[in-house]
């Protein structure tokens, strides 16, 4: 095969981006690299308490899809929830805050880990059980239909992204809200970050059919499975479902393939997994495969990326800052933000 024809075949699979995208992507991915390896850090010294799930290994589908939303669009996480909180722009001080359980976080130091949450920035939450979070995003997509069929908001229709693991694709609600999806036409993203283990469980092991995006079929919506440790495959195949649900076209399950560097929480010592197995994906390190197409094609330089990468380090260091000088949440204020404020 000719060299052009191969330049032919990848840029058909991939998203180009100019300068200025390639840093964008490069930055958040990094973003949520170094966040991730900082709570390591704070957890192990005891400043955050409870269970902690990183997200080492799956920046390219954070990044890859939701760097391709609207401000006004939403997304539905899981309990691995920092990095789809940091890629939709809630600030690294309010979730740095939020883990150390303090008043100044995204959650008022209530949540924790797997509780962020933000309304100003419609991110709709981590939860601590898997599937717990694909109804709640089925019920944005609904009500960004009604608003848009029924109401006759003037916006275009918001996209709900929504993200669970591959051991969660053999529950009930899975089924489920992929059935009312279609027969709705809601403008969701139904994303499966397929990381190959379910805790402990292998994913070969547990599904009587492992491609999950063909499980899409039984339902009519289009299912695409894609390479989750390259952000600019994720970035082509997001760009085009958000169009079809913007449009209204219904919605469309993505599987990607990724994987977790670390444990599946910090409590967990990961001996299950072996270590060829961890090599090769390390080998696949999304970021550094960014970091080499953005030098090779020429679409920036590499002391652009070192900028960034010095940038994001002072980030860190200045939203541990915060966390650590931030009030403590008060007694008398136990029972705040159980229910809304009056508005009166």
């Amino acid at each position: 095969m000719k060299q052009e024809s191969i330049t032919q075949l990848l840029d058909d699979q991939i998203d180009i981006v100019d300068s200025t995208e390639g840093l964008m992507l490069y930055k958040d991915m990094v973003l949520g690299r170094t966040f991730e390896d900082m709570c390591a850090q704070m957890y192990y010294r005891g400043k955050m308490f409870g269970f902690v799930h990183l997200y080492n290994g799956q920046e390219a589908v954070s990044t890859g899809v939701i760097k391709c939303l609207q401000a006004h669009d939403y997304v539905c996480s899981t309990y691995r929830d920092h990095v789809h909180a940091l890629s939709k722009g809630v600030p690294a001080n309010a979730i740095m805050a939020e883990l150390f359980g303090k008043e100044t976080g995204c959650s008022k130091g209530r949540g924790g880990s797997m509780h962020l949450f933000s309304a100003q920035h419609n991110f709709l939450g981590g939860f601590a059980f898997i599937g717990e979070g694909i109804p709640v995003a089925t019920g944005a997509a609904f009500q960004s239909i009604y608003r848009h069929q029924v109401l006759k908001g003037s916006k275009d229709i918001a996209v709900t992204a929504c993200f669970f693991g591959d051991g969660t694709t053999n529950n009930g609600q899975f089924f489920e809200c992929l059935n009312m999806a279609v027969l709705w036409k809601l403008p969701i993203i139904f994303v499966v970050e397929n990381n190959q283990w379910a805790i402990g469980m292998a994913h070969q092991r547990s599904s009587s059919c492992p491609e999950i995006y063909k499980k899409a079929s039984a339902f009519g919506l289009p299912g695409i499975e894609v390479d989750g440790m390259n952000v600019l495959s994720v970035r082509k195949v997001a760009k085009e479902a958000i169009q079809r649900a913007r449009q209204g076209e219904g919605p469309t399950l993505i599987e990607t393939l990724t994987y977790r560097y670390r444990g599946h929480s910090l409590a967990d010592p990961d001996e299950l997994r072996s270590n060829d197995e961890k090599q090769a994906w390390i080998n696949r390190d999304p970021i550094k495969y960014l970091k080499t197409y953005l030098i090779d094609n020429n679409i920036v330089q590499d002391k652009d990326l070192c900028q960034v990468d010095e940038t994001i380090k002072q980030e860190i260091d200045d939203c541990i800052q915060f966390a650590l000088s931030s009030p403590e949440p008060q007694v008398k204020d136990l029972k705040r933000y159980l229910f809304v404020d009056s508005v009166l």
